[in-house]
Order: C-alpha cells, then sequence, then structure tokens
C-alpha cells in the first residue's frame, strides 16, 4: 500500500482510478474495526466510471502501522488525521464519503473546517447522539482497555463467533468474507500497539460531542447525499431522515435491504450515487 506521512505520523491508503480522472476525487472513510478494504469493491465500481479514489486506513483497529504514542486518536482528532491525509495528497473538490463510525469522523472534519471538500456522502452511520447506537456502547465501554481489547479479539478468532450477530454478522446481508474479516481483527490480536491505539479511540467516544456538532450541521451548504440501508438492525431510517433534515441541502436514497456495511452489501450502487453525488 502507498503512504503518505502527515504531521501525526504516516498514513497507509489505497488508491483506486485514473490518475488523469477530470472528475472530483473521493475520499472513502471506514469504521471501527474495519479498514480501507470495507472499500475495496466500491473503488473498483468508482474507478470504472472514471473516478479516482482514495481509501485512508484510519487508527480504528484494524490498521497495520501503529501511531507514535502520545497522538491524539480521540474522534476529533481522527478527523483531524483525516483532513491532513486529504491536504498532504493536496486534493481539491474531494467528494468525502462516510460508513458506520467513519460518518461521524466526516462530521468532526467538516465541523473543524470544509475548504478541500466539495460534497458529502455518507451512508449508514452514527449520528446526533448515536455514537454508538445500542447495543454497540458495550463494546466501546468494554474496550477502553487494551488488555480487554485483546480479550475481545481472541474470543472472535474462530469464524463461527466473529460472523456470529456478536460479531461482524449483523452488520451486513450478505455472507461475510472470512478472510477479510480475519484480517480486520488480526491487529488487535498480534500488535499492543494497534491495542493501545483503539483503546484511545474508544475512551474519546463522547455521544454528547457528536450531538454537539449536529447543531452546527446547516453551516455545512454544499450537496449532502445520505445513501442509507432501510433494514440496518443499529442505524435506523429515522436516524438517517433526522441527519437529512439537519443540513441544509441533502437528500435521502433509501436502499431496499441495506445494512450497515453498504459498501459490501451495494457496491455498485453505492458507487452510482457517490458518482451522482460529484
Amino acid at each position: 500500500m502507498p503512504a503518505v506521512d502527515i504531521p501525526q505520523g504516516r498514513i497507509e491508503y489505497r488508491v483506486t482510478g485514473p490518475e488523469d480522472s477530470a472528475l472530483p476525487p473521493v475520499v472513502l472513510v471506514h469504521g471501527l474495526l474495519v479498514n480501507a478494504e470495507l472499500w475495496t469493491r466500491t473503488a473498483d465500481a468508482l474507478a470504472a466510471r472514471g473516478i479516482r479514489s482514495y481509501a485512508p486506513d484510519l487508527p480504528l483497529g484494524s490498521h497495520r502501522v501503529p501511531w507514535p504514542p502520545g497522538t491524539d486518536l480521540t474522534p476529533r482528532g481522527i478527523a483531524a488525521l483525516l483532513g491532513d491525509f486529504i491536504a498532504a495528497l493536496d486534493l481539491t473538490g474531494v467528494t468525502l464519503v462516510g460508513n458506520d463510525t467513519g460518518g461521524a469522523i466526516c462530521q468532526f472534519l467538516i465541523d473543524a473546517g470544509h475548504e478541500r471538500i466539495g460534497r458529502l456522502v455518507l451512508t449508514n452511520c452514527d449520528a446526533f447522539d448515536q455514537f454508538p447506537p445500542a447495543p454497540i456502547g458495550l463494546l466501546v465501554k468494554a474496550g477502553r482497555r487494551p488488555a480487554r481489547l485483546r480479550m475481545l479479539a481472541a474470543s472472535v478468532r474462530a469464524k463461527a463467533l466473529r460472523h456470529s450477530i456478536a460479531g461482524y454478522g449483523g452488520l451486513a446481508r450478505d455472507p461475510l468474507d472470512a478472510a477479510l474479516t480475519a484480517r480486520w481483527v488480526a491487529p488487535l490480536r498480534a500488535d499492543a500497539a494497534i491495542r493501545r491505539d483503539t483503546a484511545a479511540f474508544l475512551r474519546g467516544i463522547s455521544p454528547a460531542e457528536l450531538l454537539d456538532v449536529s447543531t452546527r450541521l446547516h453551516t455545512f451548504t454544499k450537496p449532502v447525499r445520505l445513501v442509507w440501508g432501510d433494514a440496518d438492525l443499529f442505524f435506523k431510517l429515522s436516524l438517517a431522515r433526522r441527519l437529512r433534515d439537519a443540513f441544509p441541502d441533502a437528500d435521502l436514497v433509501e436502499v431496499a435491504g441495506g445494512r450497515t456495511f453498504l459498501p459490501l452489501d451495494e457496491p455498485d450502487r453505492v458507487a452510482a450515487e457517490i458518482a451522482l453525488a460529484a
């Protein structure tokens, strides 16, 4: 994977699509305990449309390279990393796309500043005080200590548990790739520094802070598109409608049968909606 240096450290990322694309670049933001591979099929579908996309591996638990001790890995800190990543690649007019926890990171980013962002696309994700929604909050509380994270990662080493409702199973409609989900949990099992990073992020999650951000979403006057699976067990359509109404220029596209991992369930549809937003 290519990597780019920013003031806080080095971010690995995946880049797909033509280098000479005249269309706005797309930055794809994943959530907790997954990495940029969540977007692989969506990125390929975007590339087929002539769109170049960038998917960074953020320090949210499935990253391979730990960050220097003391790095701000709170949600606002991760948003700052993302902003610095976009600046380091000198991307402008960006279509910023977030899923799951990544959607919250996108909201923190536009709250801090959005001069390089041209439009926003959010798929099923955290919003308002649903950060995270029940019952995922139990996992967040349990993972605030690295030792507990190691136990949690060990508990889902077996595919049956990893793909159960207590693991990734409730987040996707279609059967998950066991090799992919194994790669997602491997860094937590193998590296104490990755567990340290992840615990720091989980300790920084505050529903009240994201709720506060929501009071300023109306200041983002650029186009917003919400692409939302209507069968999500955690992020309900009612949350999407409330989020749509918080922006001055937003529309909501409902995707029948889609769940949280919409980029896995419906990559072509997600790519099509991103292309329309661009």
